[in-house]
């Protein structure tokens, strides 16, 4: 009896599993650390492998893409089709920063395979989830029989995500009618569990200011002139103390201008998910949850804007007191945005907020960061449907549920400038220590990813045609 092609997908992944291994795990001996000038060859050095390799999988295009800063690299493979769908994969190469006396038992570039896993930096965020789409389109192509996807696809790898993503959106601009798709699938989430497969819906932008406040022209003796001039440190307090009321909502006028509300059928969603608050409170090394009134955790951090305290400083921080009213005080804020809200509107409530608070004879500067925008995919998308429907066939039938990612990315550029829906695979998991000593991927769950990958194809193709 012949193989149905989805028992056909299974089989060939199998067999070239060990090879895919072997050249995961060459990729990952490269430092492409991006935050480590040292490491800017490295990070080239992994552009120009991952170029090769995705030569030897079949694209006919593989090109090293320059930037001003880390190199990102992008492919292409048009379908046989012309009238096919494009879809653009998005993920990056470079690495967070990794040494042995961080706490890795072992060296972070040189992997080890032990128990079912792969541990080295880079393994889940994001090597091992960009590279699962070399042997997905291998095995897509072997069990449907075809000699191109059905899909128009490209690759866009990023080589400086760790650091900033600085130079991404001027990437994406200049190259955006190359970079053109009909839909975009980020490969850089996670999954809820190794038990509950999940695919992530959107992720928050991000706005992030720093505030430095001017008082005196120098620290000045707090008992002459204390109670007569407006003291920096004090007005740093306040501002931190007016930015929530007392249901921890913001209080900046239009902030919540915008705002795409939870929806009845989302808020149920994200109450089936196992989640387990004490257990999320010790990850979090938190003794207690707080935040806006009316909202569970989880819709705290997925679904809701937020404003953030990153830190604090001025005045006297030495041993013992010291009398002064200090000259400067300085304000780090952080907000997390969400779909409806965007950044440049936030930054002029901000100025307007931080003007109407701050009192006569202080003097302030008041700078924005590069801001990063929210993406929301509809439940509804036929595209998000296509990736339950080839998640679900991975996980053999198991339901195939939903969460947001609490943070930010770069994904939302290519929303933005493309035009196009933005889609999450992943199937990293917490353990996996993004970020952390001891990095890992789980090498059956890569290998769900790669027989994820290898039947949405497909599914795009008759969903979006």
């Amino acid at each position: 009896m012949s193989e149905t092609p989805d028992s056909a997908v299974r089989t060939y992944i199998q067999r070239h599993r060990a090879a895919f291994l072997d050249d995961l795990v060459d990729w990952l001996r490269i430092p492409s650390v991006s935050a480590q000038p040292e490491h800017a060859g490295d990070v080239r050095r992994s552009a120009e492998w991952l170029v090769a390799a995705f030569g030897e999988t079949g694209f006919p295009v593989a090109e090293v893409w320059p930037t001003a800063g880390a190199p990102a690299v992008y492919a292409e493979w048009p379908s046989d089709d012309p009238d096919a769908p494009t879809v653009l994969v998005y993920g990056h190469h470079d690495v967070q920063p990794a040494a042995r006396e961080d706490g890795w038992r072992t060296d972070p570039f040189e992997p080890v395979l032990a128990d079912g896993r792969l541990y080295a930096r880079g393994a889940a965020d994001d090597k091992g989830q960009v590279f699962f789409h070399t042997l997905g389109v291998r095995a897509h192509l072997a069990a449907t029989g075809r000699s191109a996807p059905a899909v128009h696809l490209k690759l866009l790898i990023e080589g400086e995500e760790e650091s900033g993503s600085t130079n991404f959106r001027a990437l994406v601009e200049d190259n955006a009618e190359r970079l053109a798709a009909d839909v975009v699938v980020v490969s850089d989430t996670g999954m809820w569990s190794e038990t509950t497969p999940t695919v992530c819906t959107g992720m928050r932008g991000l706005a992030d200011c720093e505030i430095e406040l001017y008082g005196p022209d120098q620290d000045i003796h707090s008992g002459s002139f204390g109670g007569a001039v407006p003291n920096p440190a004090t007005i740093a307090a306040r501002l931190v103390a007016a930015l929530h009321d007392a249901d921890e909502r913001v209080t900046i006028p239009g902030f919540y201008d915008g705002v795409a509300p939870l929806t009845d059928a989302e808020r149920e969603l994200f109450a089936e998910l196992p989640f387990d608050e004490d257990a999320w409170l010790a990850a979090a090394k938190s003794h207690g949850t707080l935040g806006e009134s009316g909202y569970s955790t989880l819709e705290r951090v997925w679904a809701r804007p937020t404003a953030e305290l990153n830190g604090i400083g001025g005045g006297y921080q030495g041993p013992g007191g010291k009398t002064i009213i200090p000259s400067s005080a300085t304000l780090k804020l952080t907000f997390r945005l969400v779909a409806g809200q965007d950044p440049g509107t936030i930054e002029v409530a901000v100025s307007r907020w931080v003007a109407n608070h701050v009192p006569q004879g202080i003097r302030y500067d008041l700078t924005f960061a590069a801001s990063t925008r929210p993406c929301l995919t509809p439940l509804d998308h036929p595209a998000l449907r296509s990736v339950v429907r080839a998640m679900s066939l991975a996980f053999d039938g198991q339901k195939i549920r939903f969460t947001r990612e609490g943070g930010s990315g770069p994904a939302a550029d290519l929303q933005d400038v493309l035009g196009a829906p933005v889609l999450f695979l992943g199937i990293s998991v917490p353990s996996d220590g993004w970020h952390a000593p001891n990095e890992k991927v789980e090498v059956d769950l890569l290998l769900k990813g790669v027989e994820t990958a290898a039947h949405l194809w497909e599914d795009l193709a008759t969903a979006l045609g």
